[in-house]
């Protein structure tokens, strides 16, 4: 088992960071109720010691997030910017201008594509590549369902871009699958995948420079704090990065992760499981 993660609140670590980089889903809420003392917590980070820029795998642009952060009553004050995987998604879908593109993804995420000089198509035989945001029907689907249709897709020899590489997301009290079960199932029979999201570096590039806009220069990896409760996607990322993570096990492990005696225990097996490790852990983000 990898090194134990340290306990922490925010408070205990903050002045050693100079920016966070903070997940969304699973840290400063569950797609239906906000986590006040997260919002709180990364409030007071700014307040005395510098800025957050929420990175999340959410496969739409950045402004669709902050109409959603809205919409739940997250208020702005608790962070300094947004990026998305869409975002970083949108970058590649503009290298592969006109396409046609195959889209996978339910139709609420159809502003990834607005403003694209793209074409599209309904047919494998047609596609120079895949686009996935997701399942598309959603949540009553499942990633199995599509076996098929992908390993047709695989033998055309097209590469898969994921714009949400996690696997699954809360809502409430469900996990629902995400399209990075599908990339899974893509991998599996053949497929390439090209995930601009985290655990990739394009949605980081896209942080960092934010980060010199907000700061006038650009913080050295041991100074950003990366915090999300995904071992495969926020953990990971992070450690190839270079960047110190604090993991959230009340997230998408919530259901198996609690304030037990084992807890970090148990959080260091997960962040193993999935080839990841992190410097900090908690049941859940305060400060």
């Amino acid at each position: 088992m990898s090194t134990l993660p340290r306990l922490i609140h925010l408070n205990q670590i903050a002045d050693e960071y100079e920016a966070i980089l903070c997940d969304v889903w699973g840290v400063i809420h569950n797609g239906r109720e906000v986590f006040p003392d997260a919002v709180e917590a990364l409030r007071r980070y700014r307040d005395i010691r510098g800025p957050v820029v929420l990175i999340t795998n959410a496969p739409v642009p950045a402004e669709r997030v902050l109409m959603s952060l809205e919409r739940l009553g997250v208020e702005p004050d608790c962070y300094d910017a947004v990026i998305t995987s869409g975002d970083a998604t949108r970058a590649e879908l503009e290298k592969r201008m006109p396409g046609p593109a195959y889209c996978i993804g339910p139709d609420y995420d159809d502003p990834l594509y607005q403003g694209l000089a793209m074409e599209y198509t309904t047919k494998i035989e047609e596609a120079a590549f895949v686009s996935c945001t997701g399942l598309r029907e959603i949540p009553k689907d499942l990633p199995e369902n599509y076996r098929d249709e992908l390993t047709k897709l695989a033998a055309r020899e097209i590469e898969m871009l994921c714009a949400n590489p996690d696997l699954v997301f809360r809502y409430g009290d469900e996990l629902i699958p995400s399209a990075g079960a599908l990339a899974k199932i893509y991998e599996e029979v053949g497929g390439r995948v090209i995930r601009p999201g985290k655990p990739g570096a394009p949605i980081y590039n896209l942080a960092y420079k934010k980060l010199e806009e907000l700061l006038g220069y650009r913080p050295s990896a041991d100074t950003i704090l990366a915090i999300g409760d995904g071992p495969a996607t926020d953990a990971r990322g992070a450690v190839r990065e270079g960047l110190d993570c604090l993991f959230i096990g009340g997230g998408i492990h919530g259901d198996i992760m609690d304030e037990s005696e084992s807890f970090l225990e148990d959080a260091a097996q997960l962040l193993e499981n999935d080839d990841a490790d992190a410097a900090y852990a908690a049941p859940a983000l305060v400060w």
